[in-house]
């Protein structure tokens, strides 16, 4: 349903999944392990997996804390997006990245749930994708000393909202792992 033109393919995006950023992160393996696994269903179905990576004065790059985690290895053929903003598409190429792999759907994975997830899935919806959160493929560090809700709660409801996320000809959504379908 994407408002893309020529636009007919799906991508595996995966945002932040860095040492500095999910070190700590609520379920980091089972999250890590689910993103793992549809990592390497993608490459099988020849799906394009897109990689984010967010640098900061806390993400310095070429830092141990900025390097996406060992678990999880971009092969030399997919494109790792440098980014400095929450929103992934926000002074990045990674439109050119998806507009030259005729890419109108999205599969969101990563971190953070209540930042980079959150900014990156409403600047694809209103950028005209389609974009299909997966529920147990997106973690959060716990933000309760600020006042934030539980990861646990962040995650639920960022699940229950984006399920219904719908916009002219645009349409959001969240599946588990297991529902994935990278057909559309």
């Amino acid at each position: 349903m994407t408002t893309l033109d020529n636009r007919p393919n799906t991508a595996l995006l995966v945002v932040d999944v860095q040492n500095g950023v999910v070190d700590d992160a609520y379920e980091r393996d089972a999250v890590v392990a689910n993103i793992g696994g549809l990592v390497g269903r993608a490459r099988r179905e020849g799906v394009p997996v897109v990689w984010v990576r967010h640098s900061d004065e806390e993400l310095v790059q070429g830092s141990e804390e900025w390097r996406i985690v060992d678990e999880l290895r971009p092969d030399d053929a997919e494109p790792i997006v440098e980014k400095s903003y929450g929103d992934s598409f926000e002074d990045t190429d990674l439109e050119k990245i998806l507009a030259e792999r005729g890419i109108g759907r999205l599969v969101v994975t990563g971190a953070e749930t209540d930042a980079c997830i959150r900014s990156t899935l409403h600047g694809a919806l209103v950028r005209g994708y389609d974009a299909t959160l997966v529920g147990d493929a997106h973690t959060t560090g716990d933000k309760t000393a600020w006042g934030a809700p539980s990861p646990e709660q962040v995650i639920a409801h960022t699940n229950l909202y984006w399920r219904f996320q719908l916009a002219p000809g645009r349409r959001g959504g969240t599946v588990e792992t297991s529902e994935v379908d990278f057909r559309g």
